[in-house]
């Protein structure tokens, strides 16, 4: 039963974090990198400081972080990566409470609730791992075994140390 709980536990994790990893994978691969100069246009004109920069710095975080979740290695600093990345753009690009007009306001509202969503996904990574089918879950497990394995160090008393 065990066995099974644990295989049910990393499928989920496994596709909890292909979701979540594919928005940011496709926009940075099949946008960002290939319109980078629009990007940059763009940026600016939403107030977005040095934007060039900016965006290659997104970019290295997005792929990065991107990765970093699709394999599950070192999964909860590519998860910071990608939260610090969406708080940028949700502030920058869905600053819903900046619009006057009301269809807009309520399509940035929707994109900044969207965000704020795929943030909460994030942060559950951070607090609780890649799961068990991922490069985080194989260290791990792969330290438990050879802690297992090692001998158990005598205890030395404490007044024979001084």
């Amino acid at each position: 039963m065990e066995q099974l709980a644990s295989a049910v536990q990393g499928l989920v994790a496994l596709l909890a974090r292909l979701a979540l990893v594919s928005i940011f994978l496709m926009s940075t691969v099949f946008n960002k990198i290939p319109q980078f100069s629009q990007t940059v246009e763009y940026m600016a004109r939403e107030g977005v400081p040095i934007p060039k920069a900016a965006l290659a710095g997104a970019i290295g975080m997005l792929l990065l972080g991107g990765l970093s979740l699709l394999l599950g290695a070192w999964t909860r600093i590519g998860a910071f990566l990608l939260l610090v990345f969406l708080g940028a753009a949700t502030y920058y690009f869905h600053d819903f409470w900046t619009l006057a007009d009301p269809l807009q306001r309520e399509v940035q509202t929707i994109q900044f609730l969207k965000n704020l969503a795929i943030g909460g996904g994030l942060l559950a990574i951070l607090a609780f791992g890649a799961g068990p089918w991922s490069v985080d879950g194989w260290i791990g497990r792969r330290q438990e075994e050879a802690e297992a394995d090692a001998p158990a160090k005598p205890r030395v008393p404490a007044r024979a140390q001084a």
